[in-house]
């Protein structure tokens, strides 16, 4: 009998659930009725409408954008959060004016 520890082990649990999502797959094709070609089965439809196909780039100027907010937004806090009371307090400040330009030329520049 193979020990449990093996069986638990990462790789091995791995490919045990890979054969149970292959079996579980060819189960549901084998349910699914089989496909037929038609004329226009794969064309856009919207209302009755015919809509011509164009190519659409997305592009990654906004993600990187809101990215970089984020970033900053977090990092902002994470740093005010961790300091200490007192006379430091006022560098805390210094650190927000700076955080709060850094955001402005981010949203102004774009």
């Amino acid at each position: 009998m193979i020990p449990i520890d093996v069986l638990l082990s990462p790789p091995i649990a791995f490919l045990v659930f890979l054969a149970a999502a292959f079996l579980l797959y060819g189960f549901g094709r084998s349910l699914a009725p089989r496909v037929r070609k038609a004329g226009g089965k794969l064309a856009t439809y919207a209302c009755g409408e015919d809509i011509p196909g164009v190519k659409v780039q997305f592009g990654y100027r906004l993600f990187f954008f809101v990215a970089l907010f984020f970033t900053i937004m977090h990092v902002a806090v994470l740093v005010i959060a961790t300091v200490p009371s007192g006379r430091i307090a006022l560098f805390a400040l210094l650190y927000l004016a700076m955080i709060f330009l850094a955001i402005l030329a981010l949203i102004t520049r774009s």
